[in-house]
């Protein structure tokens, strides 16, 4: 009897098989735009879409469940009463070819919109969405997935897991969506043979001994928990960064956010939530202007210690996925492995 828990997807088959789910859903997939930039984007027509599975996307998949600003309710105002309106709920959205890391910042996003009570707009779209992730043969040059556990393979979290094995992919099934789509596309695929589960597990001690980079994360989390950061450290940072944003906008999991009511008559108005950063001005600001926050010496130490300090004491792990798109975007050099390095190499007074 053929594991429908694992199966054999031939090449040749992937894109009849993403033919016949985008029928009833909406398919969103790494596309290279013309400008070059590997983004998630909707596609309707997968014979004149190449899909890019080559290349990092330059941002997550953070905009589709958190979008940067999206209307949250209409309200109207009737004899002085309140009324509100949601949004049309979200549709069935498949996302493919999503890294391990990028999965990792998702199933982190729904433990922060889950307390104090689940957000009902972000679980309408996690609801509506199956994740397919494809493991990471080789590490783009900046990502260290390895040390933050969350690549380059998953062992949990995803609906179906794809490992390139060259001429086929190697499917397993996570979640009950998962599994129900291999059962219900099952002549797609073939059983799984001996030689497949050896080449999977070759590719994958292959893809972990090709890390360039050796970032002591999770020494610098509990190091963190013990000792005070020097203030030489948040200086020479601080000195560097162009606060140009860059680092929370491609950053999977800052989810920080702001909600304004904005009238649009006398009698109706829209509820907005937009994207908000602690490395931002205004995030501290109060009503009369006064800032208790040294913007320039502090923004980068409140980012760092809410990663590494706060969220590892809170949850047991970093809310850092390794995907390393703030190195990439950084052109200070400022980004969080610079900051691990510095402190990581501080002996001990």
């Amino acid at each position: 009897m053929i594991d429908l828990k694992e199966l054999i997807l031939p090449k040749a088959n992937l894109i009849p098989l993403l033919r016949k789910l985008n029928k009833d859903n909406r398919l969103v997939v790494p596309v290279k735009n013309d400008h070059g930039d590997t983004l998630f984007t909707e596609i309707r027509d997968l014979d004149t879409t190449e899909i890019d599975l080559a290349n990092q996307p330059q941002a997550s998949l953070k905009p589709f469940f958190l979008p940067q600003q999206e209307t949250l309710a209409h309200y109207s105002i009737d004899n002085d009463q309140y009324r509100f309106t949601t949004p049309k709920a979200a549709v069935d959205t498949i996302f493919f070819g999503v890294r391990s890391c990028d999965l990792t910042s998702l199933l982190y996003m729904d433990l922060i919109f889950s307390k104090p009570s689940k957000d009902a707009t972000y679980y309408d779209r996690r609801n509506h969405s199956l994740i397919i992730t494809l493991g990471c043969n080789q590490p783009y040059e900046n990502c260290f997935c390895e040390a933050t556990n969350s690549g380059p393979y998953l062992e949990y979290g995803y609906g179906l897991q794809f490992i390139d094995l060259g001429d086929s992919y190697y499917v397993s099934a996570g979640r009950g969506k998962g599994a129900d789509l291999l059962e219900k596309w099952n002549y797609f695929f073939h059983e799984v043979e001996e030689e497949d589960h050896k080449i999977r597990y070759q590719l994958f001690l292959e893809a972990r001994g090709q890390f360039s980079r050796n970032i002591q994360l999770t020494h610098a989390c509990r190091k963190l928990q013990k000792e005070t950061v020097p203030d030489e450290i948040w200086e020479s940072l601080a000195n560097r960064c162009y606060d140009c944003g860059g680092c929370a906008y491609v950053c999977p999991t800052c989810t920080c956010f702001s909600v304004d009511d904005k009238p649009q008559s006398s009698t109706a108005g829209i509820r907005v939530r937009s994207w908000d950063a602690c490395t931002s001005g205004g995030f501290t600001r109060m009503a009369g202007g006064h800032n208790p926050v040294n913007r320039s010496s502090h923004a980068l130490k409140r980012r760092f210690l809410h990663k590494l300090k706060y969220d590892f004491s809170s949850h047991g792990k970093a809310s850092c996925t390794g995907c390393g798109r703030c190195v990439d975007i950084c052109f200070g050099g400022v980004d969080i492995t610079t900051f691990i390095e510095l402190f990581t190499r501080q002996q001990n007074p």
